[in-house]
C-alpha cells in the first residue's frame, strides 16, 4: 500500500500524541476522527489539523466511523483503559491493523481473547510502550540473552509523577474507566520495561497500594519473581512534584543503569563496555515501528505477548493488595 488509511479512536492528549507523530510520517494518512460526539472529534480535529483537516470525516462512535470509512487501514486507539478490549475486537473485525495505546486491556481473560483474534486475523496490533522500540532497551535485552554481563539476577526501578493532582476530575481516577490507578497508568511503561527486558512470566508478586483517599492507586510498592529466577521491585509513586523513571538492571558481571520511563540515557557498568553507548538519533516511537510493521519492514517491538504479561502482572498486583498476601498469575490459555 501507498499509504496506510488511518483512523484515531480517541481525541484526547494521547490521540493528539499518535496524530503529531504519525502525521508526520509520509506513509501515513488520516481519514477518520472518532469520539463520543462529533463536537468533541471535531474540536479535535481543528486543533491537531487546523485548515489542512477541514474535510476529514468526524464520527460519533465507531460503528458510525468504520460504516463511513471504507477501506480502512488501521486504527490508533487511545481511549479509557476498559474500553480497549471491545474496541480491538471490533477494529480486527473490520479487517484492521491496531496500534493500542497502553494498557493494552485490563485483565488476564481480556488479553488472551485478544491475542487469539489477533493472530486469527494476520493483522499487526503493537502496544504504545514508551521504551521497547528504543536502542537503549534494545541493547540491554540483546545483553540478557547473551549472558554477556553474566546472569541477570535482580531488576530494581521507580517512577514518580504528580499524577495524583493532574488526573483530579478525569477519567483516569474513575477505575471503571481506567481499570486503576497510577501503576496501571504511567506505571505501566516501567512495568513493561521490566517485563520486555527479563521475557519470563511473573510467577509470584506481592503488593503495597496506598489510593490517598481515592478510587485508585497512587502509591504502589511490587515485589515479583519471575518464572526465570530473576526477581524485580517497583515503586511507583503518583503524588511526587518531580518527575523521573529510573532502573537498574544488576547482573553477575555489570551493572545497567537507564531511564525506564523514556529511555532518554543508559549508563553500562561492566569491564569491556563503554560507560554510555551511543546510537546515535533515529526514530524510537512506537508509532514509527508500528507503521514499519505494516508496510513489512520490520518486525513489531511490541505485540499481545506484552500485553498478556502486563495484565497477568497487574491482576496479581491488584489481588496481592487486596488480600494481604502473595498472589501468582493465573495463565488463560
Amino acid at each position: 500500500m501507498d499509504k496506510i488509511r488511518t483512523a484515531i479512536i480517541g481525541c484526547g492528549g494521547m490521540g493528539g500524541v499518535h496524530a503529531q507523530r504519525m502525521g508526520a510520517m509520509e506513509e501515513v494518512e488520516f481519514v477518520a476522527l472518532c469520539d463520543l460526539t462529533e463536537e468533541i472529534a471535531g474540536a479535535f480535529r481543528e486543533r491537531l489539523f487546523g485548515d489542512d483537516g477541514k474535510d476529514l470525516p468526524v464520527y460519533a462512535g465507531t460503528k458510525a466511523m468504520y460504516a463511513g470509512t471504507p477501506d480502512l487501514d488501521a486504527v490508533i486507539i487511545a481511549t479509557p483503559h476498559t474500553i480497549h478490549f471491545e474496541q480491538g475486537m471490533e477494529a480486527l473485525d473490520a479487517g484492521c491493523h491496531v496500534f493500542m495505546e497502553k494498557p493494552m486491556v485490563t485483565s488476564a481473560e481480556h488479553a488472551y481473547k485478544l491475542a487469539a483474534k489477533v493472530e486469527e486475523s494476520g493483522k499487526i496490533m503493537t502496544i504504545g510502550y514508551n521504551t521497547s522500540c528504543s536502542p537503549q532497551f534494545d541493547y540491554l535485552r540483546e545483553k540478557i540473552r547473551s549472558n554477556a554481563f553474566g546472569k541477570l539476577e535482580l531488576v530494581s526501578g521507580y517512577l514518580c509523577q504528580d499524577w495524583m493532582n493532574f488526573t483530579e476530575g478525569k477519567w483516569r481516577r474513575d477505575p471503571a474507566q481506567s481499570g486503576g490507578g497510577q501503576a496501571y497508568d504511567s506505571g505501566a511503561h516501567l512495568l513493561n520495561s521490566m517485563i520486555w527486558s527479563v521475557e519470563s512470566r511473573p510467577a509470584e508478586v506481592f503488593a503495597f497500594l496506598d489510593s490517598h483517599g481515592t478510587r485508585v492507586d497512587i502509591n504502589s510498592v511490587i515485589s515479583i519473581r519471575f518464572e526465570n529466577g530473576v526477581l524485580g521491585s517497583i515503586c511507583i509513586g503518583g503524588n511526587c512534584s518531580r518527575s523521573v523513571g529510573y532502573m537498574t538492571f544488576i547482573f553477575e558481571k555489570g551493572r545497567v543503569d537507564l531511564d525506564g520511563w523514556n529511555s532518554s540515557w543508559m549508563d553500562v557498568f561492566a569491564e569491556g563496555e563503554t560507560v554510555e553507548p551511543e546510537f546515535g538519533k533515529m526514530d524510537q516511537t512506537p508509532d514509527r515501528n508500528f507503521v514499519d510493521a505494516v508496510l513489512g519492514r520490520c518486525a513489531p517491538k511490541t505485540s499481545p505477548v506484552n500485553g498478556i504479561h502486563h495484565t497477568e502482572l497487574m491482576d496479581a498486583i491488584y489481588e496481592s493488595a487486596r488480600t494481604g498476601q502473595p498472589a501468582r498469575p493465573k495463565s488463560q490459555a
